[in-house]
């Protein structure tokens, strides 16, 4: 069954039909030494060829017949739309973010720029140097010109994270670390006002709420079909997010289980799309000693209105997901080498790879030895570098968004 014609995504390894990324730019060339760490990148990037690398990440798409939206050009589109631009203005440049004496200035120097270079800062940022007035308020007096008056938003090159379309609707996340909640913003002003999504359907949550810790991140999110979807938590999801993600899916309809695998708090296994992705309908790639670590609980519809059920379970989570998706078994191929290969090649993706159609990926060339266990399985691999894009922790999965992906029923 397709759903091609409408936004949705509605397995994790159907056709993809249309995908939202983000190109490098202004936002990486600001990363330095310094910053790196705090803006969650392990080190600055070459990023001219990180620019290349992304376009033939974007070029093996297109050939594949994939509609490729790109984050910069949806909001240089909505940023020539005065409600867009004012509705995502309000909420970037206020007393709390910039500071009482900046707001005015910084807003009509805003206002005055084209969509395109609005956009650029946007998600690249603004610092103090970059202002064209004296920035001698309280916060300016205490800024080098080089300090962020909006920080940048690098991160947003892994678009799987800030939403997440979950069969017929999406979720806005309200993300675990700051350096990166400024994302979801943008894309709450993109699936407002951009024609492309008009009558989209938002699951949760609210991007003017500050949801304290019940965070929730794209790449712990996958709707694997027949009304299942999975969700990790561990370093960025946690248990209250997860409930009232599957109590508002449940509410609307759109689900019937959602299975919580809870995972070792660790960055090497920031999400659930580091351990595990899905390369067919039965079949996953996975990190076995991440994946073996993770204790899987249903929640399911209660009794009464808004409320949960819940199913612990006992057994492994490959075997929780095969019998939840009515198979017998799920073939699985885990990461390629020895055991130092193996932990070397999924810290940089190794399993992170994005599928186009039933057992067609694309995955980073670093990592040798799993994408030759892939193909010796039957796997149409189509590689692209992946010697820049990884500093951020992040593979062909996390930087692509899919907004259109087939069902895998019958």
């Amino acid at each position: 069954m397709s759903k091609s014609n409408s936004l949705g995504v509605h397995s994790e390894a159907g056709t993809l039909r249309s995908v939202l990324v983000c190109r490098p730019g202004l936002a990486h060339r600001r990363l330095t030494p310094g910053n790196c760490d705090s803006l969650l990148f392990d080190s600055v990037l070459w990023v001219e060829r990180a620019m290349e690398d992304h376009a033939r990440f974007v070029d093996v798409m297109v050939a594949a017949g994939v509609e490729v939206l790109e984050l910069h050009a949806l909001l240089a589109t909505i940023m020539a739309m005065p409600p867009a631009r004012a509705w995502l203005l309000d909420r970037t440049v206020n007393d709390d973010t910039v500071g009482v004496g900046l707001v005015g200035d910084l807003r009509a120097w805003l206002d005055s720029l084209g969509p395109a270079a609005l956009t650029e800062h946007l998600v690249g940022g603004i610092a103090k140097g970059d202002l064209p007035f004296s920035a001698d308020d309280l916060l300016g007096g205490t800024l080098d010109g080089s300090d962020f008056v909006v920080p940048p938003v690098p991160n947003s090159l892994f678009t799987r994270d800030s939403s997440a379309w979950v069969y017929a609707g999406v979720t806005l996340n309200p993300m675990y670390w700051p350096a990166r909640q400024r994302e979801t913003l943008l894309l709450a002003a993109v699936y407002r006002f951009h024609p492309r999504f008009a009558g989209h359907q938002l699951w949760w949550a609210d991007p003017d709420v500050h949801h304290g810790p019940a965070t929730l991140e794209g790449g712990d999110i996958m709707p694997v079909g027949k009304g299942v979807v999975l969700v990790g938590m561990g370093e960025r999801t946690s248990p209250q997010a997860v409930q009232q993600l599957a109590r508002s899916l449940f509410a609307q309809g759109a689900a019937t289980r959602v299975v919580a695998c809870q995972m070792p708090r660790q960055r090497a296994q920031m999400h659930l799309d580091t351990v595990m992705t899905f390369l067919d309908v039965d079949f996953v790639s996975v990190y076995r000693d991440g994946i073996d670590q993770i204790r899987a609980t249903s929640l399911l519809p209660g009794d009464g209105p808004g409320s949960l059920r819940i199913e612990r379970h006992e057994a492994p989570l490959l075997d929780v997901v095969g019998d939840v998706l009515g198979l017998s078994s799920l073939r699985v191929l885990t990461t390629g080498g020895d055991a130092f290969e193996a932990e070397r090649e999924q810290w940089d993706d190794g399993n992170n790879v994005l599928t186009l159609k039933p057992r067609t990926v694309i995955a980073y060339d670093r990592n040798v030895a799993t994408n030759r266990k892939m193909r010796a399985a039957g796997v149409d691999v189509i590689e692209i570098p992946g010697g820049e894009l990884s500093r951020g922790r992040g593979g062909a999965h996390c930087m692509s968004c899919p907004i259109v992906r087939d069902s895998l029923e019958p």
